[in-house]
Order: C-alpha cells, then structure tokens, then sequence
C-alpha cells in the first residue's frame, strides 16, 4: 500500500516538466505507515526538499506530518509548507506557509506534493538551462 503512494509521488515528481533530478526514499514503519523524504532538482537550480509521515489504506491516504521546503540555487528560502505547530494564531493552525524568509508566516491549508510541483512550475522558468 505505501509503496503505491510512494511510486506516485515519484511518477508525478518524473512527470513536471521542470524537473531535472530527483531521489525519493522510504523509511517503512509499518505495512501502512511510512517517512518519505525526497529532494527534487529543477531545471534552474532550485531544489525541493520534502517529507511526509504517511499512513496509507486501501480506502485513503493520510498525511500525519509534512514539509516542503524550496529554496533557489543560492539556497535561499523561496517558500516552505509546513504543520509544525507553532503558529496557533492562524485559522489554518497547525498548516502554514513560510514565504520569503522565516519571519513571513501565513495561513495555507495543507498542500499535496502535486500542488507544490504545480506552484514551482509557474516559478521555474522552463526554458532555462543550467550551465
């Protein structure tokens, strides 16, 4: 069951049109639960760091922790989805995107990892390349 997740992600991580790399691994708690973490390398040098707590069954999949962490090439923030549950002042608390840098903090409801490729796409210029 988690491998179905797992395979997935990575088809929809091979499948954006920005992505020049990648390396996704799981860490198996269980038959149903498991920590994936991956970085995804984009066309323009930016990367992806991610991981998600995941519970899988036939019926659904649950996503117990999450972040998603982009940075440029100089590795510099560029945004980070998250439920670390240290902003109770926003209406989507635990969830929240940091944008920018630390300090700007707003409210996001919990993204999947299509929705974050589908964001760095339109951030990603396609036709650069990396010399």
């Amino acid at each position: 069951m988690i491998e179905a997740y797992v395979q997935s992600l990575s088809n929809a991580i091979a499948a954006s049109p920005v992505t020049s790399a990648f390396n996704v691994a799981l860490d198996k708690r269980t038959p149903q639960v498991g920590l994936i973490r991956g970085e995804v390398y984009f066309v323009d040098g930016s990367c992806l760091y991610f991981r998600e707590l995941v519970e899988a069954s036939p019926s659904a999949t649950l996503c117990r922790m999450y972040s998603y962490h982009y940075q440029d090439a100089d590795k510099t923030l560029i945004f980070r989805y998250d439920d670390t549950s240290h902003h109770p002042n926003l209406n989507t608390f635990p969830h929240h995107k940091h944008a920018g840098d630390e300090s700007n903090v707003i409210a996001a409801p919990p993204p999947a990892l299509t929705d974050v490729l589908h964001e760095i796409e339109t951030l990603c210029p396609l036709g650069f390349v990396e010399v």
